[in-house]
């Protein structure tokens, strides 16, 4: 494999800084929902920039965006590439826009260097991948997989009763090109890691091999609401003291299966929720991620004997409702070895990685070759305006999306 393409960096940073400005915050992040105004301006300037380069465009029903640059035999399926442009509420200003603009430099670099791919090459820019306004995330990728409908897409409401398709027809973005006969030859995400491990390590490259699993379940704890100033200790039946208890053991059941292993309580509810009652009631989200299925049926299994021990010292009662279960994803072999040869080929330091975000590409993995490409991002932060890459980073993970799209777009 002969990989001496390089893009050119000085043109992505641009891009990435003028991209920044829209929606950008005053500590440095970006605020830029989708479907949002800011988000209807980055996608015009997206696809100004991807007509620039010669690129056709086409939208789908749900405002997923399609630039295509054709290859020598535009009846060859294409290779895919690209993220997404929405962030986060007081998000970062890489995470998702830096898989679109590096896609659309390799388009550029590609055209700089008169290279001709045998295949077209569609850069794609998935709609409503955060789910910060409208849930669930990754909706606009799901509905093009047929994970789910297009009407259950566009019904999706904001908090303010919007719905998408309402959204999509306001910014000008509901689309109606027709992909039922759309065949992905091979698709590749470039991303921030959004966690250490990569910058911790002194590597450029995280070669990912697919997804983390995950489990995500309801618990509720029942006891007596009572007076906190007449009700002895040893007598109480606090349900808030049972969602403490079970907030520690669940941490420590996320430890017992590192390093992969990931275990969270994200959202707590208790009522009555007064200085000076006692809890009768305490409601708490847990969400458990792990590479393979059994060491996920290990964490159900602990969480279920963990909060039945509480809820029998504390003299409660309690339930457990899984509300969502997706097994570890693997990515396609093709894919990642591509990915891995041209890492060797560049000489930059890389490791193999699973990853534990969501993303579009692994909705895109169940109807087309699918990998993934991660670059550090410092200290690991991302949702967050601290965010932050190094040029020689973002540079790094770009030319390798580069010369893995020249591999995989031939014939």
């Amino acid at each position: 494999m002969n990989d001496n393409l390089h893009i050119n960096s000085k043109r992505l940073q641009t891009w990435l800084a003028d991209f920044a400005t829209i929606g950008g915050t005053p500590n440095g992040g970006v605020h830029r929902l989708t479907l949002t105004d800011l988000d209807k301006q980055a996608r015009d300037l997206f696809v100004s920039l991807a007509k620039k380069a010669g690129c056709s465009i086409k939208i789908d029903a749900m405002g997923n965006i399609f630039a295509r640059r054709p290859g020598e035999d535009n009846r060859l399926s294409p290779v895919l590439i690209g993220s997404h442009i929405d962030s986060q509420p007081l998000g970062g200003k890489y995470d998702g826009i830096y898989g679109v603009l590096a896609a659309l430099e390799v388009v550029y670099s590609l055209n700089d260097h008169n290279i001709k791919t045998d295949r077209p090459i569609d850069v794609v820019s998935w709609t409503n991948e955060e789910g910060s306004r409208f849930a669930p995330a990754m909706i606009g990728s799901a509905v093009f997989s047929g994970l789910t409908t297009l009407q259950d897409g566009w019904s999706c409401r904001d908090s303010e009763g919007n719905t998408i398709k309402q959204e999509l027809e306001r910014i000008g973005y509901a689309g109606n090109d027709n992909f039922s006969n759309y065949k992905i030859h091979a698709s590749l995400e470039l991303h921030i890691e959004q966690g250490p491990i990569l910058e911790n390590h002194n590597e450029l490259i995280g070669i990912v091999t697919g997804a983390l699993g995950q489990k995500w379940y309801d618990v509720e704890f029942t006891g007596m609401a009572s007076h906190a100033g007449t009700t002895p200790m040893e007598v109480r039946q606090d349900a808030l003291l049972g969602l403490a208890e079970a907030v520690l053991e669940v941490n420590t059941i996320g430890k017992n299966e590192k390093p992969e292993g990931r275990a969270t309580v994200g959202m707590v509810k208790i009522t009555p929720n007064s200085r000076n009652v006692i809890s009768d009631k305490a409601w708490f989200s847990v969400e458990f991620r792990h590479p393979s299925e059994k060491g996920l049926q290990r964490m159900d299994q602990q969480l279920s004997e963990k909060v039945h021990q509480i809820a029998e010292k504390l003299n409660l009662t309690y339930s457990i409702r899984p509300i969502l279960s997706f097994p570890p994803l693997p990515f396609d072999k093709t894919c990642i070895e591509v990915v891995r040869k041209v890492a060797q080929n560049l000489n930059y330091p890389h490791r193999t990685m699973v990853s534990g975000a969501g993303h579009d590409s692994c909705n895109i993995s169940k109807i087309a070759p699918t990998s993934m490409i991660f670059i550090p991002c410092i200290k690991g932060i991302s949702h967050n305006e601290k965010e932050e890459i190094k040029p020689e980073w973002m540079s790094a993970g770009a030319n390798v999306l580069l010369n893995a799209v020249k591999h995989l777009s031939k014939r």
